[in-house]
């Protein structure tokens, strides 16, 4: 006997949200954006515009009035040899504490990437804890440190990399010391996160053609944790150009970063015009830094 056809079903697409719907979703997903942008429109949108606004005043060297004539002598005078010597400095110093934290670091993140589940948290928990104590705490535990009879002078004596008349803390390696103890965490992490990334199988398939050890971290592990590199450099490199407090306690009144420059204008000298001055041109070198370099990390990870 002939049996019947089983009823053919009709997929039905679901009914697309009423318009008020639309309108409650919109409004909850404008609700929720809105406290961070109103945060940041008040505590760095509107500073900033101050400081820019500020930045082409003028200040009468008698009463300390601050006078708004739309002036560029400000910006002019950041051509002073003490100024362009500042800022020379002030790079060398976070270069070579860049440069630090990556030799230092890259080898730290690359054996806890390697690890297992549990002992590769302990080992981000020993890299993070540390670094939970105050910072100015641990910037002061340095000036012990470095001291003439400090526990890293005397080791330093005693291999004879240091004179005994010399002196280590309240200079230029003191700080770079400081930056790069500091500033160590923010280039582990990056550089952990693209270590661990990368399949164990193209460093076998690397092996197994018969490359060297050298040979699969030049030719596959490096090129592959490009991108921890430069977030890493960026992390460091950025906030220790305008770094403030381990030049002064680590420094003294020898040795002054940028950012010891633009406070004096604020806090000692008081004049805010000048002082904003050299704070908006480093934002701007900065934010012209970023933009570059975040375009050359996107070119890098179209082409991985």
């Amino acid at each position: 006997m002939p049996t019947a056809a089983a009823p053919l079903t009709t997929r039905t697409e679901p009914a697309a949200p009423a318009p008020n719907r639309r309108r409650r979703l919109r409004a909850g997903r404008h609700g929720l954006i809105l406290p961070a942008l109103l945060w940041t429109l008040l505590f760095f949108v509107v500073p900033l515009g101050l400081m820019v606004v500020y930045s082409f005043g003028q200040i009468d060297i008698i009463t300390f009035q601050t006078t708004f004539g739309w002036t560029t002598e400000n910006y002019r005078q950041l051509a002073n040899d003490i100024y362009i010597h500042t800022i020379i400095r002030s790079l060398e110093m976070s270069i070579g504490a860049t440069i630090g934290c990556l030799l230092v670091g890259y080898p730290v993140a690359y054996t806890i990437a390697r690890q297992r589940d549990r002992t590769q948290t302990l080992l981000l928990l020993g890299v993070m804890i540390p670094f939970w104590t105050s910072f100015v705490v641990r910037t002061y535990a340095w000036v012990n440190l470095l001291s003439n009879d400090g526990l890293v002078t005397r080791g330093l004596h005693a291999v004879g990399l240091e004179s005994e008349s010399s002196q280590l803390i309240y200079t230029p390696t003191a700080v770079t010391i400081g930056i790069v103890y500091t500033y160590l965490p923010l280039m582990i992490l990056p550089l952990f996160v693209a270590l661990e990334r990368i399949d164990p199988q193209l460093v076998q398939a690397a092996y197994d053609l018969g490359a060297s050890r050298f040979g699969v971290f030049r030719r596959v592990v490096l090129p592959l944790s490009m991108p921890g590199v430069i977030v890493g450099c960026i992390l460091v490199g950025v906030p220790a150009t305008g770094e403030y407090t381990i030049p002064a306690i680590l420094g003294g009144d020898k040795t002054l970063m940028y950012g010891n420059v633009v406070a004096n204008q604020f806090l000692k000298v008081g004049d805010y015009p000048f002082g904003s001055a050299l704070a908006v041109s480093l934002m701007a070198f900065v934010t012209i830094f970023l933009l570059v370099t975040r375009s050359r990390l996107s070119h890098m990870e179209e082409v991985t």
